[in-house]
Parts: C-alpha cells; structure tokens; sequence
C-alpha cells in the first residue's frame, strides 16, 4: 500500500533548515518532543489517498499532478510580483487539497456529520419512527441511549474525505476568485512556522466568514479573505474575481501569525531556524487546535444546526 502525503513533500521541503542540510525541526503538540524529520517521514498515511467512497478511489493524486510541479515555481511568482492564472490555480490548489485530505478536516467534519446523525435520530425516536431498542439494552429509548453514552453513532472519516475531494475544483475556484494578502517576511529570527495543518483561520467581523492563513515558505505566506456572496456555480478558472496586496509586516503581526498557526496544527509544528524562543512559544499556543462548534436553534419544522469551526483548547468542542 502507498504512504500518501496529505501535506505535499514540496510544502515541507521549504522548511529545511540550511543546518541540518534535508531536514527541518519540528515539535508535537501532545508532549513537545522535539526531532528533526525529513519531508517524507511525516504527514503520511498509509493508502490516505485511497477512497472507497469515490467512483475512483485515487482521483485526488490526478489533481496533485497539476499542483505539486508548479509549487515552487508559484512562490517565486508571488515573491515577484508575477502572478498569473497558473499561479493562483496552483497556490488555490493546494489549498484545497490540505482541506479535503488531511486528518484535521476529516476530523473535523466527522464530528458535524455526527452531530447531523445524532439530532436526526433524536428525531425520528421522538415521533416513533424508529424500531425499539434490543431488550438487552434495558428497553430504553434511542436518544436515551445516545445521551447516557451505552451507545454512540460513528462516523467513517473517509466519508468527509470524499465529500471534500468531490469538491475539490469548487474550493480551488473559490480560494482563487479571493482577495489574497500576500505576507512577505523580513524578519530574519522570526520565520514563518508550517505544520500537518497549514491552513490557520482567523476570525473577521462578519461570522459567516473566516480567513485562512496559509505559510508557504518561511518567509512567504498569504491570507485568503473569501467572499461572503460568492456563489456556487461553474468553477472561474480565468480567476476574474481575484485580487491581491503585498504587505510587509511587523514582528508583532508575524508572531501573531504564527501563534495561529501553531494553535491550528492538528500534532506538529515545522520550522527552519532554531531560536530560543520557539520552544516556549509552540508549548504556550499547544493546547490548542480547530474544533467544531455547533449551535442548535430549534424551528418549527424542526432543528437549524450551526456548524463553526473556531479555536479553542483540544476538546473544548460541543458535544452531544
């Protein structure tokens, strides 16, 4: 079986640090182990790409074929100034492809279609559509079952896998058809951090929308502000919608940019310079990650459920 890497090997090669020659520092969440990888023995799953629930169960590495030649080509055309439609096709891209494939999504997204699950099933016990439980159960009610926890709905995490990859085109026109910052970092002792999850959100005014902030090399990143009206319609691949800024910024906005990114890795923080300071950072910001939150507001047809994703410490999340 094949490992696949859900976060290209291109991304993280950007990471090496000039020290250790093909080799980056990185630090896991969970117990701040540090260790020193290489792009091909992290952020791989065995046959991670292999979907069963796809009419081709590999289709996702077709896609890769078209993103992952053109990577460092790309940075160099955002570092310039000179960028084009294969530019934004291949940036919007890979994009896309770390939302659909990588265990941070799928997690996350397993846990809304659980949620799904469980109010429709509260559901159709309430107005008696459902069988009744085995006696061995002691004859209580489905929901009653569900909310003492002797029996639980699961979710295969292969099944929001799919859905993200049959949607792939549609998120990689609209991350392109956004308004990118394109962050152009200049402070030598403060690189940009990248992680199993590059693709940090950040809160904006408006609730429906959250950014993403993606670290593509230690001194490139971008900030993709989606459109809020943007419609679901026929991919833009001419991209007529895209727009961008150069910034330069501050230490004060590049450490604020990484706290995110750190706070929405799923396990491992990546980096290339070793600074005195990083160790403590990563273990401030390391409780934490993206966890689904569901608001359930009852209607008289039934139940609107609210799905955000926010930051918040590790298991923080609504739960059933």
């Amino acid at each position: 079986m094949p490992l696949d890497h859900y976060i290209s090997q291109v991304h993280l090669k950007r990471f090496y640090s000039p020290k250790l020659g093909k080799l980056m520092y990185a630090i896991r969440k969970s117990d701040l182990k540090e260790f020193t990888p290489n792009s091909n023995s992290v952020c791989r799953i065995e046959d991670g790409s292999t979907n069963a629930y796809l009419r081709e169960d590999r289709i996702i590495e077709e896609f890769l074929k078209s993103i992952e030649p053109k990577y460092d080509k790309s940075l160099g055309k955002l570092e310039t100034g000179n960028i084009d439609q294969e530019c934004i096709y291949t940036i919007a891209g890979f994009v896309a492809f770390v939302g659909a494939c990588s265990p941070a999504w799928m997690r996350i997204n397993s846990a809304q279609l659980k949620y799904i699950l469980n109010d429709t099933a509260e559901i159709l016990d309430d107005k008696g559509l459902l069988p009744a439980p085995p006696t061995d159960l002691g004859g209580a009610k489905l929901t009653e079952l569900l909310n003492t926890n002797k029996i639980s709905i699961s979710v295969d995490s292969k099944y929001p896998q799919a859905i993200g990859i049959s949607q792939i085109f549609y998120y990689t026109s609209f991350f392109g058809n956004s308004i990118w910052e394109i962050f152009h970092n200049e402070i030598i002792d403060s690189p940009f951090f990248t992680s199993d999850y590059p693709v940090a959100i950040e809160m904006t005014k408006d609730p429906r929308i959250l950014n993403k902030i993606i670290p593509l090399s230690p001194n490139l990143a971008i900030r993709i502000m989606p459109d809020p009206n943007f419609v679901r319609e026929k991919p833009d691949f001419t991209f007529s919608r895209f727009a961008y800024r150069n910034r330069f910024p501050k230490r004060k906005e590049v450490m604020k940019i990484n706290k995110l990114i750190v706070q929405c890795a799923e396990s491992l923080v990546f980096y290339k310079d070793h600074h005195d300071w990083i160790y403590k950072f990563v273990a401030k910001n390391s409780k934490f990650r993206i966890e689904p939150y569901t608001t359930k507001i009852k209607t008289k047809n039934g139940t609107l459920m609210i799905f955000t994703p926010r930051i918040g410490e590790i298991g923080t999340a609504s739960k059933y």
